[in-house]
Formats: structure tokens, C-alpha cells, sequence
């Protein structure tokens, strides 16, 4: 009895999310005009707990989503300008020396950085040290920050949202594949169309200075990625999942030619759980309470293309991630397709 009352309960939770999706976009939209793809997938990595990073020229308003989408679920932000000369300590905190007036004694006290937030916004991660880099490998995955010895828990929600300017390569240093695994998608940012472009004009050069409506609060944020955990996946969409992840693996025995050719490494395990946790937000937010394997094949570009690694011959031939992991999904598509008609 307990466990139907729960899924009524949770039911009812998927239609209020879907409609508050509906909200939270409509809000987004009186500052950002256009990127629906784009705002999407934020929703999802939003909801799958889930970081992501942001790929696009300088200009395309990847900051500005991010710090709108905080304002309409009154959510901490920060926004740290990564550089050459960034220090771990000045992304995680670190103690500073005091002495106590009474007792003359002096003490260590941990000063907070700036990644404890809700949304930490890396701008431009990769013009920072590996060093510094690395410092948010620890809260990315276990969402707590380990100084001199003490271990500082992050309040959840907890996201890194990162920008990455993929034409202005001197002076960078690329993300290593154990970082990049962190993120859940890679999302490219591009340019508006011509109508667009011409709406950004038109209320970015005037006085249209828009008020945007709180929609939602961490509480409410946290309950619903709980749901997303929640909701249910059939073993079918499960195995179609799994199989995308392991047909990126040069030597696993259901891999194209195209792969062996193509890749020097696949995707790991990561890759498929966050195949499935993606499937089920973008099910919840389109108002089902089940994902499918049209979910999956939807997100499956932006959770592998960062992850996959060219070997040279493709690089050489100019050969792009996107082209192999889409024959990979038509591949398997077809397969399931001759399957079921068998």
C-alpha cells in the first residue's frame, strides 16, 4: 500500500515539474533569447545533479544563462575568471593564522572559497594550471573539499557549470580526460540565427531591463533530483544504454570498424550511468515517468563526445567525434530495429 501511494505521489511530481519546467524556461527566456537545445540540456544536467561544460566563441551568453538560471531558482552563484596565475586555495578556501585576544593562544581558521555555493561557474577552465584544475575534482564527484588535513562538506544542491573557448588555444592547458569525465555533458554553444541575432540587438542596446520571477528554491531543486533518481527504467532502455557506451571501445566485440579506426580510448562506466540518469530528467521534465531509448540516442551526443579520444589517423583525416558516436547510434538503432521486426 505504501509503495503505491508513493508512486502516486511521485506521478504527481512529474507533471509539477514538467510544468514548472514550462515556467523556468519562460523566465530564462526574457534574458536569453534562442539556445533551446542549449537550455535543455542545462535543465537535465540541473536535475540529473550533473556538471556540465560549456563549449562556444566569446559573446554567446554561456555566463549569462548560467547566473540567469541561478537568479530564477534563487540559487547561490559564484563565478571564478580562471587564469594562469589561480591558486587551488583560491577556488577552495584555505586557514589563516588568529590568536585569540583572551587566551593569547593563536588557531587555524578555515576561510571558505568560493566553491561553496550552489553553482560554481568556472569561466574558462582551461586557461588554469592542471593544479588548479584538479582542485574541483574532489567536490565535482564527492561534493566536499578536503584543507590542511579537515574535510568541508558543499550544502546540495551542488553544480560547476564550466566555459571553454574551443578557438583561442594559446596560453590553455587542455583538460585532462580524469576531469572531463567529471562533466555529464559537454554542451556546445552556437551562434543565434539571423532573427535571433536581431532580437539580441534589439533589447541588449536599449532599456529593456526584464524582471525575472523566483520559480524555485534548493529544497525544492534537491526533491526533485531524489525523483530523477527514482524513477523507474526498464531493462531494455538499460541494455540499449550500456551497449552506446561499450560500441565506443576499440576493443569491445560489438565495436565498428569506424571505431577501431577512428578511437584510441571509449567511454567508461561514468558514460552509462550518466546515460541513463540524463534519459530519466529528460523523461521527468517532458512529463513521463519513464524514459526510452529515444532519451537516450537524444542526450547520448553530449555525454560522449568529450569523453571519446581520437586517435591520429582520425585527427589526421579531420574526423570528429560527433561523426562516429552518430554512426554508432545509427548502427545500434538499426539493430534494435531488425530485432524487433525479426
Amino acid at each position: 500500500m505504501q509503495n503505491n501511494e508513493n508512486n502516486i505521489e511521485d506521478t504527481q511530481k512529474v507533471k509539477e515539474l514538467s510544468l514548472i519546467k514550462d515556467e523556468i524556461v519562460s523566465e530564462i527566456g526574457k534574458v536569453i533569447v534562442g539556445q533551446e537545445g542549449v537550455i535543455e540540456l542545462l535543465l537535465i544536467s540541473l536535475m540529473s545533479s550533473g556538471h556540465s561544460l560549456f563549449v562556444g566563441v566569446p559573446g554567446l551568453a554561456k555566463t549569462l544563462l548560467v547566473r540567469t538560471l541561478a537568479d530564477v531558482l534563487t540559487l547561490k552563484f559564484k563565478r571564478v575568471q580562471f587564469t594562469p596565475d589561480l591558486m587551488p586555495s583560491d577556488i577552495t578556501g584555505s586557514e589563516v593564522l588568529e590568536k585569540d585576544d583572551i587566551s593569547d593562544k593563536r588557531f587555524f581558521r578555515f576561510i571558505h572559497g568560493p566553491i561553496f555555493c550552489n553553482i560554481l561557474l568556472a569561466d574558462e577552465i582551461n586557461r588554469a594550471s592542471p593544479k588548479t584544475q584538479a582542485a574541483l575534482l574532489q567536490a565535482m564527484q564527492e561534493k566536499k573539499v578536503t584543507v590542511g588535513g579537515e574535510t568541508y562538506p558543499i550544502a546540495p544542491p551542488f553544480l560547476v557549470f564550466a566555459t571553454q573557448n574551443p578557438i583561442e588555444q594559446e596560453g590553455t592547458y587542455p583538460l585532462p580526460e580524469a576531469e572531463l569525465d567529471r562533466f555529464m555533458f559537454q554542451i556546445d554553444v552556437t551562434y543565434p540565427s539571423y532573427t535571433e541575432e536581431l532580437e539580441i540587438v534589439k533589447t541588449t542596446t536599449g532599456t529593456y531591463n526584464p524582471e525575472l520571477r523566483k520559480i524555485l528554491d534548493s529544497t525544492k531543486i534537491n526533491e526533485y533530483q531524489d525523483l530523477v533518481h527514482r524513477v523507474p527504467v526498464s531493462d531494455h532502455v538499460t541494455s540499449y544504454a550500456v551497449k552506446v557506451a561499450r560500441a565506443t571501445r576499440p576493443d569491445d566485440p560489438s565495436t565498428t570498424e569506424s571505431v577501431k579506426k577512428g578511437l584510441a580510448w571509449g567511454v567508461g562506466p561514468r558514460a552509462s550511468q550518466y546515460l541513463i540518469l540524463g534519459s530519466k530528467a529528460r523523461a521527468v521534465l517532458d512529463g513521463r515517468y519513464t524514459p526510452t531509448t529515444d532519451d537516450v540516442r537524444a542526450i547520448a551526443p553530449s555525454v560522449l563526445k568529450h569523453r571519446v579520444v581520437l586517435n591520429f589517423r582520425a585527427e589526421a583525416e579531420g574526423i570528429k567525434p560527433e561523426d562516429i558516436i552518430q554512426e554508432i547510434l545509427d548502427g545500434i538503432h538499426h539493430q534494435e530495429t531488425d530485432r524487433l521486426h525479426a
